[in-house]
């Protein structure tokens, strides 16, 4: 296929960049930064022109794209004013979405977050490990910016049912270069609570959106995309004791095994996470 990847300069996306391109599909980059010759286009995902005529093909110079994979955004709370985060991260899905509904596009992977089940925690999450079953529970203007966006693609579906969008919840991206600092965090449980001690490898990160462009079942899903397991050398029952003492245990969670359950994600999508921070130890 010929996939347009917003934000595909950034961490994550550089990662999905790589992999797609490694599995012969025919990537265009859509980003505000990037380097020339290399498949990227500078666009303004906040002009809905702008984007029209990325996906379409850029004057006819380019062939159309068939799918979309929606990763730009002001990545995080606390990188920009709300007001500013907002309207900007708002604004370009909502861009995105609709003109690849305006251009016949039915396949759009976009990136949702782990804020929407609740991070930082100060309100203890309903059970451990976390999944997609429970309401989402904005704890940011960003994280609610989040929500939002999946209920916008919820009704767009609803609209356009040829349409599929699946939304990714990624955890905290990390790259190899990352994982020197994962021992300090051990010292103390609470440095790496606000996610339930999670992370994902991006390039598991794009593994999973590879699966997610091959899961074209029309309508709205979401997944929980994490690694598979957690940043601590201490034990979940040790973390749990010390962080959430009264929050019930759904099922084995082993020593180290993700908090931020994948287990829908493997089960629907065949997601199968292949790296993990100890293995650079």
């Amino acid at each position: 296929m010929r996939i347009a990847v917003t934000g595909g300069s950034g961490k994550l996306g550089r990662h999905v960049v790589e992999r797609l391109r490694g599995s012969g599909h025919d990537v265009v980059v859509l980003d505000t930064a990037g380097e020339r010759w290399t498949g990227w286009i500078a666009v303004d995902l906040t002009d809905y022109g702008q984007v029209v005529d990325a996906l379409g093909g850029v004057h006819g110079e380019q062939p159309a794209a068939d799918a979309v994979v929606h990763l730009a955004a002001i990545p995080a709370p606390g990188l920009a004013p709300d007001a500013a985060t907002f309207a900007n991260n708002m604004v370009a899905t909502f861009n995105v979405l609709h003109a690849a509904i305006r251009l016949g596009l039915t396949k759009v992977v976009m990136a949702s977050s782990e804020t929407v089940l609740g991070l930082p925690f100060d309100t203890p999450p309903p059970y451990v490990p976390v999944d997609e079953e429970y309401p989402a529970r904005p704890e940011s203007v960003y994280s609610l910016g989040k929500h939002l966006e999946e209920t916008m693609a919820v009704e767009l579906c609803r609209w356009h049912p040829e349409l599929s969008v699946t939304a990714l919840r990624f955890s905290n991206v990390m790259d190899v270069e990352d994982y020197a600092r994962f021992p300090s965090f051990d010292a103390d449980p609470a440095l790496r609570r606000w996610n339930l001690w999670g992370y994902i490898d991006g390039r598991d990160g794009a593994q999973a959106v590879e699966r997610a462009l091959g899961h074209t079942v029309p309508g709205f899903d979401r997944f929980v995309i994490a690694s598979p397991d957690t940043v601590m050398a201490r034990s979940n029952a040790e973390l749990l004791a010390a962080e959430f003492p009264g929050v019930e245990v759904r099922g084995e969670v082993g020593e180290h095994d993700t908090l931020l359950s994948i287990e829908r994600a493997r089960r629907v999508l065949g997601y199968d996470p292949q790296h993990s921070w100890r293995d650079e130890f």
